[in-house]
């Protein structure tokens, strides 16, 4: 029997281990949600840790607890935003890399691949699992110019813009680096970008992004995409 006890002593230990870190886990996930909220609402400086305590429906000790104080919070706010664009994008960010290593590759494949892209990056931004609370927090972010966005502007240049910009180069013949190729790959990234604008929304009449919306830009992106390019191509002709 005190041996049978002794075995079930580590059993329960470890059982309460896992509760309690499961239960520390979702009080993490609570804050940085609030986060999002309340850091959108009232910017960095207007937001107390009181108000992001109350927002999660934690103590305010969590706070020091989990992230160390207001700006741990902020700073996990943004890499969680981070994070879920590396998940998202590494994929065809890699297929790109990979193919842009072989010296000769076909026009209709790079055009494939910045599609590939794009699509991509229309479902970050319009697809039904983006986080409405963490645009709106980056876009304040913006607007405050704060240091702590820095990883954020990194994974967008490294996954998403520095992509575009090496394929749109091979497109039209010049250096990555020169800056029409640069204003080129962004003119088209934005054709992506004004979608998540409410303005754009409302003058289409679309309350929200639903699959059937989704297809529609996708589909825009393919006859506009071709099109400029071979544009492009007639010019230099």
């Amino acid at each position: 029997m005190t041996q049978l006890k002794t075995r079930e002593r580590p059993a329960r230990q470890a059982r309460r281990d896992e509760t309690r870190q499961s239960r520390g886990e979702d009080t993490r996930q609570r804050l940085i949600a609030a986060a999002f909220e309340v850091f959108a609402e009232r910017g960095y400086e207007g937001a107390t840790t009181r108000h992001l305590a109350e927002r999660a429906g934690v103590n305010l000790p969590a706070i020091q607890y989990y992230f160390g104080n207001k700006e741990g919070l902020y700073r996990a706010a943004v890499g969680t935003i981070v994070a879920r664009i590396e998940e998202h994008m590494a994929e065809v960010a890699g297929r790109i890399e990979a193919a842009l290593a072989a010296r000769q590759v076909p026009k209709k494949r790079l055009i494939e691949l910045l599609l590939e892209l794009l699509d991509a990056f229309v479902i970050l931004l319009a697809g039904k699992d983006r986080s409405e609370s963490g645009r709106l927090f980056i876009a304040r972010a913006e607007i405050e110019f704060t240091e702590a966005l820095d990883p954020f502007h990194k994974i967008i240049q490294r996954r998403i813009v520095g992509p575009a910009t090496e394929l749109v180069a091979r497109l039209i013949g010049r250096p990555a680096k020169d800056e029409r190729t640069v204003l080129k790959a962004v003119a088209i990234l934005g054709e992506v970008n004004i979608f998540c604008q409410g303005g754009a929304r409302r003058t289409l009449g679309w309350a929200s992004f639903d699959d059937a919306q989704v297809a529609k830009v996708k589909n825009m992106l393919r006859e506009h995409v071709p099109a400029i390019f071979n544009a492009a191509n007639g010019a230099r002709s």
